[in-house]
């Protein structure tokens, strides 16, 4: 730019310092990766101290030992009731804020200070509060990281986009549980808490390097054509019915948008238009789903190699593995539906009915013997990649069932639009699946054995696949709607 063009007429005489590094901080692939990183973290932070929990409840807040089980389950439980009451108010909030950054940055000041009530605790109510505390956190990464992406790639790219976030969640589930249970036996509890706040300062950086797309227009403007730096920004436009005119290069996005609407929906309103969308019901009711059978295997799973196998700590966290590693293949997913939009039904109803016999044949594992560990760890690895290629285009889903909302009626979420708040009501689904699937396995293995639980997992599998199969990509009898067959630019970089 030079000094001299502070002298410039016109607008770019009030244009702000071209930030530094600008195209790397807003590229696609960055902002991808630091949602991505945000989502491990998150799902790392909760994880990492499972295997600290039953004793530091015991050892440090004093609990009674026939007390330590009881109070771990209720942690668990609070983590999920407040990422289901959070999510929609993240939601809402985060599509009238003018950045979805800061609302990521206030989600990680939330999980800071999670982590840091967990890691002085010595009294119940401490743990309490720093669990509230997580779910809050996790709201904030579900719901405004996913909105970001969404705003980043809009629809070219977002299946392989949403692949790559699923593959960190996997990660991040993984390497929690594992890391946290070989620092805590090796260096002690605060060196479990030292590695905590060495990835949140990391990621607090991430997130602060950031710069949004609409935010970098006005540099990046004159380097690209015209409305191709936000394709999601572009496709409110149209569904708006505005002119096609360039941006302006002092404004950016928000120069393109007409002025806001008299009557803006309040977040009662946003969730009952977007819950008439059967679309977004099946996709709410698909989350539910995979997120019941996924943590029911937290509360049965150990308790039952413990019993069967006589594995300790070491081996209930590692044979989580097999359950985890299908999901490398979410890219591959998210690459097949990008490039072959009708798939996604095929593939989720598909998964859902593939994963009814697996489900079931987990009644097979009996025995004390090689043959029947290596036939649960197939097993749990056929149930997670059953899992791994459904859940990419239920993610995409909601963004598709926001946008065919939008077109049908501009205007109808007000200026901000209901992206966030989508994201927050799908979190909502997930949030009660991981609530009640513990209880929902543990009282069927408990009261009929594990046989029935495979059988009962098996069931609810089954039974979604035929919502799935009608409803997913609209109603099954229904022809495309114009839209999806619009040739939309692709998104610049």
């Amino acid at each position: 730019m030079g000094f001299l063009s502070c002298f410039r007429p016109n607008d770019e005489q009030h244009k702000p310092t071209r930030p530094k590094l600008v195209e790397l901080r807003s590229a696609k692939w960055f902002i991808m990766f630091v949602v991505s990183f945000a989502a491990c973290t998150d799902v790392f932070m909760y994880g990492l101290i499972v295997p600290v929990t039953p004793t530091a409840l015991q050892k440090r807040v004093g609990l009674p030992k026939d007390h330590v089980q009881t109070w771990t389950s209720i942690l668990l439980a609070l983590y999920s009731a407040a990422l289901l009451a959070c999510s929609p108010i993240v939601g809402y909030i985060a599509d009238r804020s003018e950045s979805r950054r800061w609302p990521l940055l206030m989600g990680l000041v939330a999980l800071g200070a999670a982590t840091a009530l967990l890691c002085v605790g010595t009294h119940i109510a401490l743990w309490i509060v720093g669990r509230l505390a997580q779910g809050a956190a996790a709201a904030v990464v579900w719901t405004v990281g996913v909105a970001l992406m969404v705003d980043t790639v809009g629809k070219d790219g977002l299946g392989q986009a949403i692949g790559y976030v699923s593959m960190s969640l996997s990660v991040g589930t993984l390497a929690g549980p594992l890391l946290g249970g070989v620092l805590y036996e090796d260096g002690g509890y605060y060196a479990v808490f030292g590695l905590a706040f060495g990835l949140i300062g990391l990621d607090i950086f991430f997130r602060l390097v950031l710069i949004e797309k609409k935010h970098a227009l006005p540099w990046l403007a004159p380097e690209m054509k015209p409305l191709a730096v936000d394709q999601s920004s572009r496709e409110r436009t149209d569904t708006r019915n505005t002119a096609t005119s360039a941006p302006d290069t002092h404004t950016g996005y928000e120069s393109q948008l007409p002025p806001s609407p008299t009557h803006s929906p309040n977040v009662f309103g946003s969730v009952l238009v977007l819950l008439s969308s059967p679309r977004l019901v099946v996709s709410l009711w698909g989350y539910f789903v995979v997120s019941l059978v996924l943590t029911s295997f937290d509360s049965v799973l150990p308790l039952f190699v413990q019993e069967t196998f006589g594995w300790q700590q070491t081996g209930q966290g590692l044979v989580f593995i097999p359950l985890m590693v299908p999901h490398i293949f979410d890219p591959v997913t998210g690459f097949i539906i990008d490039r072959f939009p009708r798939s996604p039904r095929y593939l989720t109803a598909g998964a859902f009915l593939c994963a009814v016999p697996v489900a079931v044949l987990l009644r097979l594992v009996t025995g004390n013997s090689t043959h029947h560990k290596i036939l649960l760890c197939v097993l749990l690895a056929l149930l997670g990649l059953c899992f791994a290629v459904a859940m990419p285009p239920l993610v995409a889903e909601v963004f598709h069932a926001v946008k065919e909302k939008e077109h049908c009626s501009p205007d109808i979420f007000g200026r901000g639009g209901a992206m966030a708040l989508a994201f927050g009501l799908s979190n909502m689904g997930f949030a009660a699946g991981s609530l009640i699937g513990p209880f929902f396995a543990g009282f069927i293995r408990q009261q009929a054995g594990w046989g029935t639980m495979g059988w009962a997992m098996g069931l609810i599998s089954g039974v979604s696949a035929l919502p799935t199969i009608l409803f997913l990509g609209g109603w099954i009898l229904k022809k495309p709607a114009p839209e999806a067959s619009t040739d939309d630019t692709q998104t610049g970089d």
